[in-house]
């Protein structure tokens, strides 16, 4: 017999896993430890400088715990000191430096990701899920800081970077986002938006390969694990783009953004994908009805948890739409809207009727209530009168708090109608009663 797990059933957690994403490490070097900065005469560190980063290309097998020990150790400290010299001191890496910093930085970090340790399957909460941790963490994050500090330093020459920081190493280091240690896919988030913004020849390509990704992700792979990081870096590049929006900033709206609703693992980076939506729409609100539209078509059928995030991302949606447009997406809106109160799951009839508890959103519905109240209000009254939670408080107490919450809800909501048009509410509820009799 098959058994198959409900989609709403939540997994156990599975224990912290940690492995090394390095498959093959060449003949490991002994490293013999060089002198601090602070011990040569400054006309020599930056020989030292170029030694020390050579030093630390040399890579090693973390699977093995007990293998080179000491060299790790060599290694770790040289990382250290370097750190603290590019922090401590100015103009430390002069532009001739440039090439050593950023083979330093490839030889550790690019490389292949190792595949998802467990597939998602039917059931799975990745927010549930462990993270993997990487064993080689010690190292790569002193790369990692150290880097960045290079990046940010005041002496930094974007155009002698150039040479060395160029579509290739983009294409790497967005390769790596598919890490599954959470904190590596932090500082590559870091890294990548401090590049877009100090290469300018480089923003159009960045933007189009962050597109090329996500489409990959929608249509071709299983899983990404840096959708989350990468929505953030575009959450800020999308606040900053200049209006009229371009052509090209509007298609990344309607053919990446708003498809990236599709995914099952939609959970671990909606937050950030309803606030690049809500940019957008903020910025051109004539884009509102049809980006509203494609979002009604991305709408989940039988997935009650993605249901409750659509409920919550529309809500902000309405919280940035005028009147003006809210006219044009009223109809289809609320008639989804009169469908999540009809719901079977509590979880989505609640949440849609918090629409009701929003300031906001009751003042676009009090401008246009002749039209929205025919439309939902049969849903409510209907679930006033006869509610499917009653029959579960009879059957278990368990139910009884939530389900009677709705309950509340539904009331407040007519309430409100009642309300705003006494005798459009008495129409209706003669006509809902008419309705029944026939």
């Amino acid at each position: 017999m098959i058994h198959v797990t409900p989609k709403d059933t939540i997994p156990v957690k599975s224990p912290r896993r940690q492995r090394s994403s390095r498959f093959f490490v060449p003949n490991v070097i002994e490293l013999e430890p060089y002198p601090n900065f602070q011990d040569v005469p400054v006309s020599q560190r930056q020989d030292l400088l170029v030694k020390k980063l050579t030093q630390c290309q040399v890579l090693f097998d973390f699977n093995d715990p007990s293998s080179c020990l000491d060299s790790k150790e060599v290694k770790r400290m040289a990382l250290q000191e370097l750190l603290h010299y590019v922090g401590t001191t100015r103009g430390a890496v002069p532009e001739s430096v440039y090439p050593d910093v950023v083979k330093m930085f490839s030889v550790n970090l690019f490389r292949s990701i190792s595949p998802q340790v467990q597939p998602m399957a039917e059931g799975f909460d990745p927010e549930d899920e462990e993270p993997v941790f990487e064993l080689a963490w010690p190292h790569l994050q002193l790369v990692y800081e150290f880097f960045l500090r290079f990046v940010e330093s005041p002496d930094f020459n974007a155009q002698a970077a150039k040479k060395h920081i160029d579509q290739r190493f983009i294409l790497q280091l967005l390769e790596l986002f598919d890490s599954e240690d959470p904190r590596e896919r932090d500082f590559l988030k870091t890294i990548l938006h401090r590049l877009y913004g100090k290469f300018l020849n480089l923003r159009a390509f960045i933007r189009r390969s962050i597109s090329h990704l996500f489409f990959q992700f929608i249509y071709e792979m299983d899983h990404f694990n840096g959708v989350a990081e990468l929505l953030e870096i575009l959450g800020s590049i999308i606040n900053g783009f200049a209006l009229p929006l371009k052509e090209e900033h509007k298609t990344f709206l309607f053919k990446v953004l708003l498809p990236l609703h599709k995914p099952p693992s939609l959970v671990m980076y909606h937050p950030q994908l309803t606030y690049c939506v809500v940019q957008f729409l903020e910025k051109d609100p004539s884009l509102t009805t049809e980006a509203v539209n494609a979002f009604l078509r991305y709408w989940p059928r039988v997935n009650s948890g993605k249901e409750v995030l659509f409920l919550h991302e529309m809500e902000e949606i309405l919280e940035v739409t005028d009147s003006v447009e809210f006219r044009k997406i009223m109809c289809p809106l609320f008639q989804k809207l009169a469908q999540c109160v009809s719901s079977p799951h509590f979880q989505v009839a609640e949440r849609a009727l918090y629409y009701w508890n929003n300031e906001y959103v009751l003042n676009l519905i009090a401008e246009n209530v002749d039209t929205l109240l025919p439309i939902v209000f049969s849903p409510l009254y209907k679930h006033s009168q006869t509610h499917w939670n009653r029959k579960m408080d009879l059957i278990t107490g368990f139910f009884f708090t939530p389900l009677r919450a709705i309950h509340g809800l539904v009331y407040n909501a007519l309430k409100i109608f009642m309300d705003m048009s006494p005798s459009l509410f008495d129409q209706c509820t003669d006509q809902f009663k008419q309705n029944e009799q026939m």
